[in-house]
């Protein structure tokens, strides 16, 4: 079972972006979980100490159940929050204005508005709901001036810990004869260049094998494509990270996946170790051939 666990409770006017918030806790690896009924969190909180696995949970708590407010107080003070439980609770808020334009862009009812119809009666009611709540909450923000980018930066701020790698970067080689993978966010074509293949004992060899890898590399046309595409990454990938993207997917194609795209996968993601940014490599289409002349 774990020493501590945090319980981070996201909650605040309808509209002020909860949503932003809980795809952010998901990205810190937080177990988040959206609207749960407040009278079901002691039972769920044994479950999680049971599993002695998580250690870190969102809860977004909100007016969809309509028992929150004689529940919620109740509930959160029913967990132990000294030997086994942290919680702190986030309060979003916006101005009246701000939520009522919200509304009407989404052109969604308030969810206390459904009798009247009149958004600004429902924002009036909820307003007086949460006044309790709101007073007791930790850390109070108001959205009003801030975009979805700077809200999640924010919350990256104030919760992520320094030994947290949100960011990372998966290449993965492919080859074109099996389709291109549909996830790539920079996708390159080596095709180009001097193909291993034609080469009778680098033929059932890969990318992987030092025979391949170095006639790969040696090829003159290699690397000067290697030069150019690593400048088009080093000055390209900070500017992802900035924009807030928690992944970046790099594939490098070739034919069939075997051996120039593997060559060079592997020698793009150890530049891009090297720089600092957590690398996972695969090689998707590596061994396609081979299964294929087994099979046949």
């Amino acid at each position: 079972m774990t020493d501590t666990l945090e319980l981070v409770i996201i909650t605040g006017m309808s509209g002020a972006g909860k949503t932003v918030v809980l795809q952010t806790f998901e990205d810190l690896e937080y177990f988040c979980v959206d609207n749960m009924p407040p009278s079901l969190l002691p039972k769920f909180w044994e479950l999680v100490k049971e599993s002695g696995k998580i250690t870190k949970v969102c809860l977004v708590i909100d007016l969809r159940s309509r028992v929150f407010f004689d529940e919620i107080m109740s509930a959160i003070g029913s967990l132990d929050n000294t030997s086994f439980v942290t919680t702190k609770t986030v309060f979003l808020d916006a101005d009246d204005d701000v939520l009522v334009s919200r509304y009407k862009e989404t052109r969604r009812s308030h969810p206390l508005a459904q009798s009247s119809g009149r958004v600004m009666s429902g924002i009036k009611e909820e307003r007086e709901l949460l006044a309790d709540i709101r007073s007791r909450a930790q850390w109070i923000v108001n959205t009003s001036k801030t975009t979805p980018r700077e809200l999640r930066e924010m919350i990256l701020e104030k919760f992520q810990t320094d030994d947290e790698h949100l960011f990372h970067i998966e290449v993965v080689s492919f080859g074109f004869k099996y389709a291109a993978p549909i996830d790539a966010d920079i996708m390159m074509d080596v095709r180009f260049l001097p193909n291993p293949h034609y080469i009778e004992n680098l033929r059932p060899l890969t990318g992987l094998d030092k025979p391949v890898y170095d006639y790969v590399m040696q090829q003159p046309e290699t690397e000067t494509f290697y030069r150019k595409f690593i400048d088009l990454l080093d000055y390209v990938t900070p500017s992802y990270k900035r924009e807030g993207k928690t992944s970046l997917t790099i594939a490098i194609g070739c034919t069939g996946g075997q051996h120039r795209s593997v060559a060079l996968s592997e020698r793009i993601a150890s530049h891009l170790k090297n720089d600092g940014y957590p690398v996972n490599i695969s090689h998707r289409d590596k061994d396609k051939r081979k299964q294929a002349t087994h099979r046949s």
